[in-house]
């Protein structure tokens, strides 16, 4: 078994500066949280997301997500892809997690799960990800607002468990990893880190989940849920409209681009002439996800 990495302090603080850099450059004032809004940040980068369903055979994700870049022509193009076999929650630590190798151009990357336990660079886009969501700073603060105190150490599970469904629900960050950034402030002991994560989260009868849906219904079930969708971003499917009404791709290469993510001419009020066998042909263009999945499966 490898060894958990552990950051320096001097790692940490890089991190920090990073991420707050990399929020006030988006337009996040203060500690305003990202969660959602996640996705129109990919757009401001010109960075396109594709989701996609992989599975493992064993039914867990194999893969949490993937940065990957492309010429097309002297244009650097830019893909996170995301596998939506994961929670709702997860996927947006991943997306965040990804751009931490987008800002230190690190090239393209795939993301195994457990990676970070053993690997430098994952630990440090992990924690970046926490921070960029929900920073120290800002985590202290609303700690020390809501108890009093900074430390959490007498503080009752049940009052601990509402006050992590409610971060849950304004952040966004999964479970585990507030428990890990209640840990990382020194807010909370090993043994009621131990105990917290002990607790199946995603179980429907558990406390937590009835804490979690008393807290935010219609979020905490969202962030709750395994997606198992294929798509990208309205942005992306409208620039593959633009291309084919401009005839920069013809009817075969829009329906090829289009099935991709589950979609059809038709639904955006164009019939073609191909034929079911050729929607089956990928999009040269998208040939890296084809790639990526054939290494996850194979």
């Amino acid at each position: 078994m490898n060894e958990t990495v552990m950051l320096n302090e001097l790692q940490l603080e890089e991190i920090r500066k990073l991420a707050k850099e990399r929020r006030q450059s988006l337009g996040f004032v203060g500690e305003a949280p990202i969660a959602n809004d996640i996705f129109t940040i990919l757009d401001q980068l010109d960075i396109m997301l594709l989701e996609y369903l992989i599975e493992s055979e064993k039914g867990k994700p194999a893969f949490s997500a993937a940065i990957m870049y492309s010429e097309e022509g002297e244009k650097e193009l830019v893909f996170i892809g995301v596998n939506t076999a994961d929670y709702y929650d997860k996927q947006i630590f991943a997306i965040a997690h990804e751009l931490y190798h987008y800002y230190t151009k690190k090239g393209s990357h795939l993301t195994r799960l457990n990676d970070e336990e053993s690997n430098i660079i994952e630990a440090k886009a992990n924690r970046f990800a926490a921070e960029f969501l929900l920073s120290e700073e800002n985590l202290k603060g609303i700690a020390l607002e809501n108890f009093k105190a900074s430390s959490l150490k007498n503080i009752s599970d049940k009052a601990l468990l509402r006050f992590i469904a409610r971060l849950h629900c304004t952040y966004w960050l999964p479970y585990h990893s507030l428990i890990k950034r209640l840990s990382e402030i020194r807010a909370i002991t090993q043994n009621q880190m131990d105990h917290l994560y002990a607790i199946d989260e995603r179980d429907l009868n558990s406390e937590y989940f009835k804490i979690g849906i008393a807290v935010n219904k219609e979020i905490f079930i969202k962030l709750n849920t395994i997606t198992k969708i294929t798509g990208t971003s309205a942005q992306n499917i409208e620039i593959i409209l633009h291309n084919f009404e401009d005839n920069l791709i013809d009817e075969e290469k829009f329906a090829d681009t289009l099935s991709l993510f589950n979609k059809i001419p038709e639904e955006f009020g164009y019939g073609t002439t191909i034929s079911d066998e050729d929607i089956d042909e990928l999009n040269a263009f998208f040939s890296q996800i084809k790639l990526i999945r054939k290494f996850i499966l194979h």
